[in-house]
């Protein structure tokens, strides 16, 4: 009972802390905020919805083990992208959201995984292995899907004509929102059933003997996994709308880059993922840190941009997707590198360095572009 307590903590911290704003703190952010008040509060939920997210990445690790490769990095791939859609979601229902939102946190989601944890990830590895190698199968496959996506939401939309913003008129978010979910769940056909083998690590390993009682034991086990990771899911689903009032105030009162709001939703998501996919590295497993990484960036593209047009054509507010001529060499350099360095069957610490240049890069242009 004491490890099952342990394990539930950050759910339990995270709904007492929804309990305290049922209760009592929604009063608070429905009046005018301090610049103190809403800097304490931004800093304290920002804590609890990322220690709730570390929570949600644990148990549905828990469940993974016993899925196996690939359907346990899906289904953390999944969990995260659900409070990433949750996030993005609240914060264009919340306020004055920017209409760039959507736009600059899937920015930011390929930023920080294509070239931040991707870096470090090669870096860590190939400091402590020399060369990694990983399935090419895997990551080409990953990147024949994530290049056309990323190109057609965050790209086309500054080129065509149909509206007078960078957006998709009414009919292409429809049928590109279609076209674009119909093509991420082929994906995940051939990564499930058809060609499983791509994304698992290119040595096998030998299956372990799991007895009767332990299978039952597991069994259990994961049911109680699955339950407290959806429930931590819907809690931080209710905190991320607090957190949006916070987001929101701290652009427009304090003249703050509007990317900025993209940034720290991007962070939140992925820093737990993001960590996982580290400790896979540094132990060796590089494919485990290609399918998180990757499966991250896919969903993000896949299923999160959708969500996002059929949101804003419900609610008649605009989603402006067409990245601006800075914005736009930086994702292109970074597919482009992406590319090359999943180009071959091994890497090393010179491909992570490389990406975390462009990482850098990218904070810079964020506050000068």
């Amino acid at each position: 009972m004491p490890q099952v307590i342990r394990q539930c903590v950050p759910f339990l911290v995270s709904l007492t802390i929804l309990c305290l704003f049922l209760a009592w703190g929604d009063g608070y952010l429905t009046g005018p905020l301090s610049a103190s008040v809403a800097a304490g509060g931004f800093i304290g939920l920002f804590g609890v919805v990322l220690y709730a997210a570390f929570g949600v990445v644990h148990h549905a690790e828990k469940v993974a083990h016993r899925l196996g490769e690939p359907y346990g990095t899906l289904l953390l791939t999944f969990s995260v992208t659900g409070i990433e859609v949750a996030l993005i979601a609240t914060v264009m229902l919340t306020g004055e959201a920017s209409p760039t939102l959507t736009r600059d946190t899937m920015l930011a989601v390929l930023m920080i995984v294509l070239n931040g944890f991707v870096g470090l990830a090669l870096l860590l590895g190939g400091f402590m292995h020399k060369e990694q190698s990983y399935n090419l199968q895997g990551a080409n496959a990953f990147l024949a899907v994530i290049i056309p996506l990323a190109v057609i939401a965050l790209v086309l939309p500054r080129f065509t004509v149909s509206t007078s913003d960078p957006t998709f008129s009414t009919s292409q978010s429809v049928v590109i929102s279609i076209a674009t979910v119909l093509l991420y769940f082929v994906f995940i056909s051939v990564q499930t059933f058809r060609h499983r083998g791509y994304f698992q690590e290119p040595v096998a390993e030998v299956p372990s003997v799991v007895e009767e009682g332990q299978e039952q034991a597991s069994l259990k086990a994961t049911i109680f996994h699955a339950l407290v990771l959806f429930a931590s899911i819907l809690v931080i689903v209710f905190l991320s709308k607090r957190l949006a009032v916070f987001v929101d105030f701290g652009v427009s009162q304090h003249q703050l880059p509007i990317s900025l709001g993209g940034v720290i939703i991007a962070l939140i998501v992925l820093t737990p993922e993001g960590l996982s996919a580290l400790n896979a590295a540094r132990k060796n497993a590089l494919q485990r840190s290609v399918n998180l990484l990757m499966g991250s960036a896919l969903a993000t593209i896949g299923l999160s941009v959708p969500i996002m047009l059929f949101i804003g054509l419900s609610v008649d507010q605009k989603v402006i997707l067409g990245l601006d001529s800075v914005q736009m060499i930086l994702l292109l350099l970074t597919l482009l590198m992406s590319a090359l360095t999943f180009g071959g069957a091994r890497t090393g610490v010179l491909h992570g360095a490389v990406h975390l240049v462009l990482f850098i890069t990218y904070i810079l242009l964020i506050y000068v572009p």
